[in-house]
């Protein structure tokens, strides 16, 4: 599949050396924009007026095909019936995901999880002890443990819908430790 640096270049009749002579880029950098990466400001400004464009016309808009988030958001399911399948699957998909759109969505799925079940597993350890010092005899451990399989299927269908509608997630981290 051919980028529209390369695209432009053919129709200008332009071998890779020459645009790179034009552009008074290396030879290498021209290479490497074919391959898919993406040149930014005095690159991008050098290729357009080069292969007389406009730099946003050089910048392929993404048509962020999410296909992908949407499975390894999916995958994030495992994690209500499997200890931390919600982690492993997710991350899996990931890492072997080479957009690197979905791979970013993937790695803000993949963290939130983590956090929720970091978080689920310090509750899970205190409830008991709180359900002693508290002198409840209901087990506390099925209420932390039902809201937060309630909550990271909210979470879950909340990011579907809003992958569906906005082609990104709803709630993620404002960091990523990925």
């Amino acid at each position: 599949m051919k980028n529209k640096v390369q695209l432009l270049r053919e129709e200008n009749r332009l071998t890779q050396k020459e645009l790179a002579e034009k552009t008074s880029l290396s030879l290498r950098t021209i290479q490497r924009i074919e391959a898919g990466n993406i040149p930014k400001g005095f690159t991008l400004k050098a290729l357009a007026e080069s292969l007389n464009t406009t730099p946003e016309n050089l910048i392929e808009k993404e048509d962020n095909n999410i296909e992908r988030a949407k499975l390894i958001n999916s995958s994030a399911l495992f994690g209500l019936i499997i200890p931390f399948g919600g982690i492993i699957f997710p991350l899996i998909l990931t890492y072997k995901t080479q957009d690197v759109y979905n791979k970013q969505l993937g790695k803000n799925i993949v963290a939130l999880q983590i956090i929720l079940s970091v978080t689920m597993s310090l509750f899970l350890i205190a409830s008991p002890f709180l359900q002693k010092e508290l002198s409840i005899k209901f087990p506390v451990f099925l209420v932390v443990l039902i809201t937060f399989l309630c909550l990271k299927l909210i979470v879950i269908i909340i990011n579907g819908i809003s992958l569906n509608k906005n082609k990104d997630l709803h709630t993620k981290l404002k960091f990523n430790f990925l």
